[in-house]
């Protein structure tokens, strides 16, 4: 009996240490992948030629496909450390993550493809698809991470939504929260990594979109407060509102940073927001993975849905070695690509994007 109560015990820690790096897994992606996601929503807007077009898909172009792998692994975590959860999530949410999947793929695509013809009608066709697929991304990523705070309509006889009931009032506005969130960000990041013209331009619409994103702010949490459950974990363990806490004065950081013409500081706090934001959401979750909104009894939880003690146990033992290993390769890779890209440095290389 103490041994079973001892290895029960850890094996708790192993699922709450697993549902921490889950959520830092999403956190770290949002923070990376949005200022591209951003920019991306930028580029027909910013770009008002096409050397500066092709200015803007260069300062992501050496990174962006690395960013994409805190995406594969926080899928890659959710399919070994809650194989349940993510064969029941992928069953009843197939055709909205089939549609997020192309627009990944279309999104990859177009960077890639956009300079192969030297033609304004190709350019042209894949700038569009740059920004709607982009767009849409962000859109449904807010969707479905507001459908997941929310709750899914499932029980004993499975899933009762459809693609159209996860369009509802709550997951639109955390849809748009996010596309706003990601486009302030990006718009920052644009600030940072171009020069003249085009980066005061980007400065100028971050400045003007944080009013729109402050006011998505408010809406969410006061939509949170009366469409989900996450603010019982805080009522139950107060010193938890310090997070959101951080979301909101980072939030307000931003403009404050804008105004004194301090980027840098100001893309920081919009890194910070975003951060703070996705840990808010994930700590309101606890423990749950997925609730349900019938009843509570049917949710996926981190208990109810995790693999075996000796799976966790290894995979906890090669996160310890391999994610050390990339977040020191991301520094690496971030340090060398660290300065601005100029319109002089694109027009006169055939090789960039």
């Amino acid at each position: 009996q103490p041994q079973s109560a001892g290895r029960r015990c850890k094996m708790e820690a192993l699922q709450i240490i697993w549902f921490v790096l889950w959520g830092v897994l999403w956190a770290v992606y949002f923070l990376l992948d949005g200022f591209v996601l951003g920019t991306g929503m930028l580029h027909l807007f910013l770009g008002r030629s096409d050397t500066e077009r092709r200015v803007l898909v260069n300062t992501y172009g050496p990174v962006w496909d690395g960013n994409e792998v805190w995406l594969i692994t926080a899928g890659g975590a959710t399919f070994a450390a809650f194989p349940t959860t993510y064969a029941l999530m992928f069953s009843y949410l197939y055709t909205a993550l089939l549609l997020l999947l192309f627009c990944l793929i279309v999104r990859g695509v177009s960077f890639e493809f956009r300079g192969k013809v030297d033609n304004l009608v190709w350019k042209g066709a894949w700038d569009k698809a740059i920004f709607f697929s982009s767009f849409l991304i962000a859109l449904l990523l807010g969707v479905a991470f507001g459908n997941i705070f929310e709750g899914l309509p499932m029980d004993a006889d499975g899933y009762h939504g459809s693609l159209f009931s996860l369009l509802n009032g709550y997951g639109l506005l955390t849809g748009i929260f996010f596309v706003l969130l990601f486009l302030v960000h990006g718009a920052l990041y644009a600030t940072l990594k171009t020069t003249g013209d085009l980066s005061e331009r980007a400065k100028s619409l971050a400045k003007n979109a944080w009013p729109f994103l402050l006011v998505a702010a408010v809406g969410f949490l006061i939509y949170t407060a009366f469409a989900t459950r996450l603010l019982g974990n805080y009522f139950r363990e107060p010193y938890l509102l310090a997070v959101p806490l951080a979301a909101v004065l980072a939030l307000l950081g931003i403009r404050m940073f804008i105004a004194r013409g301090a980027t840098l500081y100001a893309f920081g706090a919009s890194s910070v927001t975003i951060l703070c934001v996705t840990f808010t959401g994930i700590i309101g979750l606890f423990p749950n993975l997925i609730p349900s909104s019938l009843d509570t009894s049917y949710s996926l939880t981190i208990f109810n849905s995790s693999s075996s003690f000796l799976t966790l146990a290894v995979m906890t033992v090669v996160a310890l070695i391999f994610v050390p290993i990339v977040i020191g390769y991301k520094i690496w890779v971030y340090r060398v690509f660290r300065a601005p890209v100029t319109s002089e440095e694109i027009a006169g290389n055939r090789d960039a994007y």
